[in-house]
């Protein structure tokens, strides 16, 4: 297993995987030192995301291997078909699953996701439209969701 770290615009992001997939993309709460030569492994996952901040990519076309029981990839693959700029709630995403009464164990599938951004579980929110849990921080999940709104706020002066 290979991982290395990179700077975003929302902190510190260390990237795990090897030739099998990716295995996890977390952003640290703390700052480190970047990762000077990144593993060829890695190499397409940090051009993604780099494009991705970028406002260059939309979507995602990489080998995924994340650890996780069966239910917690059946929601993750849910996640995935969640369209860049959209949201979903936790009750739609529970009911897409095929079980509406799940919503508490796809709220916490969505909270142990290990693949921030590529897995797009900041594009969950309550029925109500609130932010709600989000394991990056709601600042995190706010800035993700402006950066993918298609109604970018203008300032006034």
């Amino acid at each position: 297993m290979e991982d290395c770290i990179i700077n975003s615009p929302l902190g510190f992001t260390k990237i795990t995987g090897d030739e099998n997939g990716i295995t996890s993309i977390i952003v640290l709460n703390s700052e480190e030192k970047e990762t000077d030569i990144i593993p060829e492994n890695l190499e397409d996952c940090v051009r993604q995301l780099n494009e991705y901040f970028a406002g260059e990519r939309t979507q995602f076309d990489l080998k995924l291997n994340p650890e996780g029981t069966k239910f917690q990839h059946r929601v993750w693959d849910a996640l995935q078909t969640i369209p860049y700029g959209k949201t979903v709630s936790y009750l739609a995403l529970s009911q897409q699953i095929g079980d509406a009464k799940a919503i508490r164990a796809v709220a916490n599938a969505n909270g142990k996701n290990p693949l921030w951004i590529v897995v797009p579980c900041h594009r969950v929110i309550g029925s109500d439209g609130s932010l709600t849990g989000y394991a990056g921080g709601l600042h995190r999940k706010q800035w993700l969701l402006e950066h993918e709104s298609p109604y970018k706020q203008q300032s006034l002066f």
